[in-house]
């Protein structure tokens, strides 16, 4: 099947900030077997834009941007070690981190820690 006959995926950009979804929408529009979707049309993949200063915790657990990192990163079994050099950060800082998680979300480990969170819509897993 040729490129020109390929199916597209099409993408649909809902960004709040219309310079960055006109810049998103550009250097999304030249990419081969990707194409934009009109107004109205169904997407097979739609870029949303989230403020994370206004998302709200589900069920009241407040998470730091970092803590968030560091749980999707828990998410995938990372070591502590392992979190550190990822996020650039030393590993006592990892482990306070992944303690402040298993505190926040009321974890007896990290196993757990992560079922919490995927069971309260913290993180997709």
């Amino acid at each position: 099947m040729s490129e020109a006959t390929a199916p597209a995926i099409v993408v649909a950009v809902e960004i709040d900030d219309p310079v960055l979804a006109d810049r998103l929408a550009s250097l999304l529009g030249g990419v081969a077997g990707l194409r934009l979707a009109a107004p109205g049309e169904t997407a097979t993949v739609t870029v949303v834009s989230r403020d994370p200063q206004s998302a709200i915790e589900p069920h009241g657990i407040e998470l730091t941007p970092r803590e968030r990192d560091v749980l999707a990163l828990m998410a995938e079994g990372a070591s502590n070690k392992t979190i550190a050099r990822q996020l650039g950060i030393s590993v006592h800082t990892a482990k306070f981190h992944v303690g402040s998680l298993l505190d926040k979300l009321d974890a007896t480990g990290r196993t757990d820690a992560v079922a919490h969170a995927a069971r309260r819509g913290v993180i997709d897993l």
